[in-house]
């Protein structure tokens, strides 16, 4: 297993690679945490500096519950501390939208943007239906019973996944937190996210598992608003494609790295 380094005191932080490496931030999605990347950590850390943190609610930081502002403020710090304020950044599913939201707000801090499970705009129809769930999954997971439930489905789910051993405790031991499907509803819903895709001028990269129907819907819309937008369905597979593929995915992250840091020497 590659390196894994402290960095800073940060908490929650996972640091793989050299310093002098193009920098590369994974956002985990709702439910899991950091170690969901561990596979991409492995495989790019010999190329790249990868950084993962966990969201508030998750991991290192389960003593919160999810919310948007705190989340961007904590880019903002691993950005600062971990990547000499500047890095590729991806997303998957809440960690998309977090992202979006970072690189909205920071063009200048991020050279690339990939979202991943994250194409879909909560307004209009979406607003409902991203509100309805979020209450029903809060509403469900009140009961610590269901709670245990989806955590124990969440593991089975891990280790029905084709994962190094070691890679697959990792994930599994650091928690699977059904609480925080349901809390980021309120925070999500009705944001702009597709006009805030479109603000960020660089390059941008949109990947879905097949699947992935709902995500899909939006794909085409969220990719004519970006700039310099690719996209990319991986086959045969759903939502958490970067753990149902991950030498499909590691690979559509190291093809998409390298053609930032190509462009930025050329520019």
């Amino acid at each position: 297993m590659g390196q894994t380094v402290p960095g800073t005191d940060i908490r929650g932080l996972d640091v793989a690679g050299s310093p002098d490496a193009q920098p590369i931030v994974f956002v985990h999605g709702a439910m899991f945490t950091r170690k969901m990347w561990a596979p991409q950590r492995e495989a790019l850390s010999d190329e790249f500096r990868v950084v993962a943190p966990d969201l508030p609610g998750h991991g290192a930081r389960s003593d919160t519950e999810f919310d948007l502002e705190p989340a961007v403020r904590l880019l903002e710090e691993v950005f600062e501390a971990e990547t000499d304020g500047h890095a590729i950044l991806v997303g998957l599913s809440l960690g998309g939208y977090v992202a979006t939201e970072f690189a909205s707000r920071h063009p200048e801090m991020v050279d690339g943007l990939v979202v991943v499970g994250s194409s879909a705009n909560p307004v209009r129809g979406m607003n409902l239906l991203t509100r309805l769930t979020g209450a029903t999954a809060r509403l469900a997971t009140r009961s610590d019973l269901i709670e245990r439930g989806v955590q124990r489905l969440g593991e089975r789910w891990v280790r029905n996944r084709d994962l190094p051993p070691e890679i697959e405790a990792e994930i599994i031991e650091s928690g699977i937190y059904p609480r925080e499907f349901g809390t980021p509803g309120p925070d999500l819903a009705g944001r702009n996210f597709r006009d805030r895709f479109a603000s960020y001028p660089g390059p941008t990269l949109i990947v879905n598992g097949e699947h992935d129907k709902l995500m899909r819907r939006g794909e085409g819309d969220h990719a004519a608003a970006g700039h310099d937008t690719r996209i990319v369905v991986i086959a045969g597979v759903g939502h958490i494609c970067n753990l149902h593929r991950p030498e499909t995915f590691t690979d559509v992250i190291r093809r998409f790295a390298r053609r930032v840091e190509e462009e930025s020497a050329r520019a």
